[in-house]
């Protein structure tokens, strides 16, 4: 009993303790549910309509792209410009695609699978033009080749392992241009229902009709709002204020910008630099020229073209590299030689000129063995048994391969980086040739028997082995621009001592604005995707760390200018401000004129007010009034031209974009066009279809769409 006596008397302090440590529990338990949250956002390469996509789903998509364009183009990579615009469209695509099958879903749409199978059976769409399953004879889709393939599949995938990897990649090719057929459907399938909101009427076509092809012959007067001086006509607050909110839409941003203002500066190579490497150059020049083995010298040069020994066009080289062979003679050696456009030194050494197809149809048998003897005498039989007249593609079965002719172009190799011995073997054989010819080429691990079918496209082609070196700069070079930014950067630490800094340091200040995270680097300078998660990060105001960027020579160091969120850009945007500033300015100006020309009842008159006069012939309301006094095209001439008669001066100036006009039509008549009201019809549907197109962009608008790729791609 004392104990549970002296239990109750700690209970006060009992129950805060356990109240402490249950605090401290859920609190543990808070932190880690937003650390867990966190860091699930961080893996959100973005969201639309409040689905998340993440970074493997979207690189799951970019890496289905890249394999259709790989396939499609036969390419081996992409470049990493040509990488961004994969990525660009991926990301549009998934936008687009989730927007619509989001409004379909609202509607009903759907695609069945007989509306595609109808698409298939007609097979016009050019999706299916892009697609192996083309008839030779029609040049269009055939769904029959489709079915046999796609039967063809299912079974290879178990009876032919050897030809299952080339069939899937057919198929994987193949489920992609099915997906993007099936969007592509219920797109059309929503902007149809779209397009029948919108009617046209034939009293509507009519009148259309009729005023674009009705003419007019004009007198003009103009008086140019140049003429008007910014001090006689005043703007003020008040004016623009007024002007900014009766345009105010314009000035609407989708998503969240930045605006900053950077410093950067490109390491470049020093006269000790240049020297230290002219000299290596004209050593590796003596080396190559004397070389047996042109590739080893070219390999230990760096060149940035490598050295593969086999003809290859002048499209396939540097285009200062091409410029130069053309004069050449065999056996001579150029250079060095500085090409300032690409910052090298260039030593060739023409080895050969040859006349070379560029375009050869042949085929192989591939001969292989238990040992390589083996398929040396397997391979010596098949030679000699198509010397003899042999069967070659029946010969080519009977060893489970097809011996169907193939063509071969200068293109799939000239550009290749390195080429092995046993491929540098096979195509010079190959080149050499003769149709007709057959050849037994020997390779590391067994035989090809090569027969050439026909050559075409004789083109002069060159052996050539080429030392292109970069004139890059110094370790020291580098070390010494990278402690002098750095100290410029250390002592910046206000983004208001950016410009006084630059400056004692010799550095130029520049500024980007309106920087979204759709954005793949700053300044067009690669490698920039820290500098672009500071940006996002950074509050206003702030200075960044150095970062080193571009092709690993260039230092950069930016500021936060202003966050423009999205929504309204505000009058105290400059660039907004800047354009209020010139509309109201206009407005202005034009007032001046408009009062200067009260009463002004003819052209005469006008003309002495100040006006340039000229004619203007055939203003309709399809060609508007380009007025060359002015410099520019003025719709609402147009507009205001077709109410006044043949004959007659204007009753008001016309206040346009460039200036205020005054006009006299001298003449009108109809164009000797027939009425066509179907076609009319057509073309006012479209139009309006056209004016309507912004239903995207509000869409957009409302789905949320939250863009982070820059923190991943």
């Amino acid at each position: 009993m004392a104990a549970i006596g002296k239990i109750r008397s700690w209970g006060t302090v009992l129950v805060s303790v356990i109240g402490l440590a249950l605090f401290a529990f859920i609190a543990e338990e808070l932190v880690r549910s937003t650390d867990s949250l966190r860091n699930d956002s961080r893996q959100q390469v973005g969201e639309v309509l409040g689905k998340k996509i993440s970074v493997q789903e979207f690189q799951n998509l970019l890496d289905e792209y890249q394999q259709v364009i790989k396939m499609t183009q036969g390419r081996e990579s992409l470049s990493e410009e040509e990488m961004n615009q994969v990525k660009d469209m991926v990301w549009n695509s998934y936008v687009q695609a989730s927007l619509i099958e989001n409004e379909a879903t609202e509607l009903g749409l759907t695609v069945t699978d007989q509306e595609l199978q109808n698409v298939l059976k007609e097979g016009t769409n050019p999706m299916l033009a892009q697609t192996p399953f083309i008839n030779q004879q029609t040049g269009r889709f055939d769904a029959n080749q489709l079915k046999k393939f796609l039967a063809d599949y299912k079974q290879i995938k178990t009876t032919n392992p050897q030809a299952a990897e080339q069939y899937e990649t057919i198929y994987r090719y193949w489920t992609f241009i099915e997906k993007n057929l099936r969007q592509q459907l219920l797109a059309q399938k929503y902007q149809s229902l779209l397009a029948y909101a919108i009617m046209s009427n034939p009293v509507e076509a009519k009148m259309t009709f009729k005023d674009e092809n009705n003419e007019s012959d004009l007198e003009v007067a103009a008086f140019p709002y140049t003429s008007v001086k910014e001090a006689d006509a005043k703007v003020t607050d008040a004016d623009m204020k007024a002007k900014y909110e009766e345009m105010k839409e314009m000035f609407r941003q989708e998503t969240d910008t930045r605006t900053v203002k950077y410093v950067c500066v490109q390491v470049e190579a020093s006269d000790k630099d240049r020297q230290s490497i002219m000299k290596q150059v004209k050593d590796y020049a003596a080396e190559l020229a004397a070389a047996e083995n042109p590739a080893e010298v070219v390999r230990k040069s760096n060149s940035l073209v490598p050295f593969i020994g086999l003809p290859q066009s002048k499209n396939a080289m540097p285009a200062d590299i091409a410029q130069r062979i053309d004069s050449m003679a065999a056996g001579t050696v150029y250079g060095p030689v500085e090409n300032n456009a690409d910052g090298t030194l260039n030593v060739i050494r023409l080895i050969a000129k040859q006349q070379v197809p560029d375009s050869i149809q042949f085929r192989a048998i591939q001969v292989g063995a238990e040992t390589v003897e083996a398929a040396r005498t397997k391979a010596d039989s098949i030679y000699k048994a198509i010397a003899a007249g042999a069967d070659f593609e029946a010969l080519a079965k009977k060893y489970g391969q097809t011996g169907e002719k193939t063509w071969f172009t200068g293109a799939q190799y000239e550009n290749a980086p390195s080429i092995d011995k046993d491929s540098k073997a096979y195509l010079q054989k190959l080149m050499a040739l003769n149709a007709g010819e057959t050849a037994n080429v020997e390779m590391a691990a067994g035989n090809v028997i090569l027969q050439v079918i026909e050559r075409k496209a004789m083109t002069e082609k060159y052996v050539a082995a080429v030392i292109k070196r970069s004139i890059d700069f110094s370790k020291d070079t580098y070390s010494q621009a990278y402690n002098k930014f750095s100290q410029f950067v250390s002592e910046t630490q206000k983004a208001d001592q950016l410009n006084a800094n630059a400056k004692k340091y010799g550095y130029d200040v520049r500024d980007i604005a309106d920087i979204s995270t759709a954005q793949h680097n700053i300044a067009g300078l690669r490698a920039t995707r820290e500098a672009l998660k500071w940006i996002f990060d950074a509050k206003e105001g702030t200075v960044s760390p150095l970062y080193e960027c571009g092709n690993n020579n260039t230092l950069l160091v930016l500021t936060l200018e202003k966050i423009n969120n999205a929504g309204f850009r505000t009058l105290d945007d400059p660039q907004v401000k800047e354009f209020i500033k010139n509309e109201t300015l206009r407005d202005k100006q034009a007032e001046v004129i408009m009062k200067k020309i009260e009463g002004v009842k003819s052209i005469a008159a006008a003309k002495g007010k100040g006006a340039q006069i000229s004619n203007v012939q055939q203003v309709t309301f399809a060609a508007p009034v380009f007025i060359q006094s002015t410099g520019g095209v003025e719709p609402a001439l147009s507009g205001a031209v077709a109410a006044v008669k043949a004959g007659a001066f204007a009753s008001h100036p016309v206040k346009g974009y460039n200036g205020v006009y005054l006009f006299k039509v001298n003449a009108k008549k109809d164009r000797p066009v027939k009425f066509d009201q179907k076609a009319t019809l057509a073309a006012q549907r479209q139009k309006m279809l056209q004016n309507a197109g912004g239903f995207m962009q509000e869409l957009y608008r409302n789905a949320e769409v939250k863009d982070n790729r820059y923190l991943f791609f």
